[in-house]
């Protein structure tokens, strides 16, 4: 039987512009696949990847061009619907950042920052990223 996992994400834009995608997101979405059981809560900067329609402008350097900016809402809509991970974001953390509740992506729930406590006691492992 697979552990039920807590995944913390607070590191946000990690290797986004050369990998297209945030590590932790994609090893998520993939381990999802094999069978592994995740819940994702988003929180600190990484609030700003439930924020729907954003984008990040191509980066240039020298003669190479990044051609596949990387759209972090996607990959949160991708773990909602396709992977079935649910995902929280800390109420408290898009308040700070100015980011309104209808901003966000459909199905990102949130989740306050004191109850993030009580929310890790139901899981098995936590993760902070």
């Amino acid at each position: 039987m697979a552990k039920k996992t807590l995944n913390i994400v607070e590191s946000a834009y990690r290797a986004v512009m050369e990998e297209q995608d945030d590590t932790i997101l994609w090893l998520l979405a993939a381990m999802r696949a094999a069978g592994a059981e995740h819940t994702v809560v988003l929180r600190g900067n990484a609030v700003n990847y439930a924020v729907a329609g954003q984008g990040a402008p191509g980066l240039a350097i020298g003669g190479w061009k990044q051609t596949q900016a990387p759209r972090m809402d996607n990959d949160v809509i991708d773990l909602i619907e396709k992977r079935k991970i649910p995902v929280f974001v800390i109420e408290e953390d898009l308040a700070a950042r100015g980011i309104e509740r209808g901003e966000l992506v459909p199905g990102v729930q949130l989740l306050s920052a004191r109850m993030l406590p009580k929310r890790m006691a139901e899981y098995d492992l936590v993760s902070h990223w």
